[in-house]
């Protein structure tokens, strides 16, 4: 392949553009407002999902100590009627009289282990609503924190963006300075290897820091100027300079 020297010495300013757009887009990719949005993210939807569970904890544990109370309220209820009656002499009869009070013993008994029941459950119910303020604070917490890593990544982003932008305009400047074939070459070579053209400098390809042996070296001297040459060693495109030693 042939091309103008000065073609092929834009290679190099090309080659420099796209490794300034390679390490941008790595930076853009590997930011450590990224790693943090993602821990943030799960220790927020765990705290989260623990306040869901405590709050669902917290609404059964409230409707069974409505229905608890209202156990009680009926057993009192039906307590206190049996006592009234007792205590107004209606029943005369020692066996009548002798199940009434049984029945009076039973529903106190019974109502004061429906007490239990329901202290048991204000306990439970009262725990389950303190774990509900831990985990909605912690939640909350979390949330200010991520808002704040989702804007130092979004101000990041916009002046990586930009930076990205501005490269990219000179790229396209310096492709319409390089012959289609030339540039079609190099843009294969930089998918293979990353870089697709290097400067030989002091006798060195600077893509590979390979030091080009003599009879490599005479070979080059010999070759046209305006002659793509390939680094035997890594392929790239080699372009040659006043400092290339030659």
């Amino acid at each position: 392949m042939k091309a103008a020297p000065e073609a092929q010495k834009r290679l190099l300013d090309l080659a420099e553009l796209d490794s300034k757009l390679d390490r941008l887009a790595h930076r853009r990719r590997t930011l450590p407002e990224l790693a943090e949005i993602d821990e943030q993210s799960k220790r927020f939807a765990r705290f989260a999902t623990q306040a869901i569970e405590a709050e669902t904890e917290a609404g059964d544990l409230a409707r069974d100590q409505i229905k608890a109370e209202g156990d009680v309220d009926t057993v009192r209820t039906r307590a206190d009627r049996d006592q009234k009656r007792l205590d107004s002499g209606a029943v005369t009869s020692p066996r009548d009289l002798a199940g009434l009070q049984s029945e009076i013993v039973s529903l106190q008994r019974r109502q004061g282990d429906l007490e239990e029941v329901v202290l048991e459950i204000m306990e439970r119910r009262e725990a389950a609503d303190t774990r509900v303020r831990e985990f909605s604070a912690q939640r909350d917490e979390l949330a200010g924190g991520l808002s704040a890593a989702e804007a130092r990544r979004d101000a990041a982003f916009a002046e990586i963006d930009k930076e990205a932008g501005e490269l990219r305009e000179r790229r396209s400047a310096a492709v319409g300075e390089i012959p289609a074939d030339l540039l079609a070459l190099y843009e294969k070579l930089k998918d293979q290897y990353g870089v697709g053209a290097a400067m030989l400098h002091g006798g060195r390809c600077q893509g590979c820091k390979v030091a080009l042996s003599i009879a490599e070296m005479n070979r080059i001297k010999a070759a046209p100027h305006d002659e793509v040459l390939r680094c035997d060693e890594c392929r790239r495109i080699l372009v040659r300079t006043p400092e290339s030693g030659i």
